[in-house]
């Protein structure tokens, strides 16, 4: 007998006007997060989008999952390293997928405007900051 994923046992859809944005305590007040598929605090696979605004910055961070992104709309600038440095960002555009082993330290910039990315990973979903400061849950 097949035992299914979180959510996956029945046919179903999402559809763009049924994502439910919310905001994540971990990231800046005004980007967003939606949980697509799967549920976030448990082990198991889940798909999340992630909708920033122009010219919001998510600071150096890591995440203990690996994670796949796949950038829906907007540019996705993406940098590695501790320390947010523009000119370690690359650009990706719709349709682009990122791979990002766990642990790899990197930052994220709405540079030319909004983006929504989706991020498909094996949870518990994870975000921690390199500076504790840049981390809006201690603020």
């Amino acid at each position: 007998m097949r035992i299914h994923q979180p959510d996956q046992d029945v046919f179903r859809s999402v559809m763009p006007e049924d994502v439910d944005w919310q905001q994540f305590p971990a990231f800046p007040p005004a980007a967003r997060l939606a949980v697509v598929v799967g549920h976030t605090s448990e082990p198991g696979p889940y798909t999340v989008r992630v909708k920033v605004p122009a010219g919001v910055k998510l600071m150096p961070h890591v995440h203990q999952e690996d994670r796949v992104y796949t950038v829906m709309s907007g540019v996705f600038y993406i940098g590695r390293g501790d320390e947010f440095d523009e000119t370690k960002l690359a650009a990706y555009p719709p349709g682009a997928v990122i791979v990002l082993p766990g642990g790899t330290p990197h930052f994220h910039w709405a540079k030319s405007g909004e983006y929504v990315t989706q991020v498909t990973a094996i949870g518990p979903i994870s975000l921690e900051y390199v500076n504790p400061r840049d981390d809006p849950r201690s603020n």
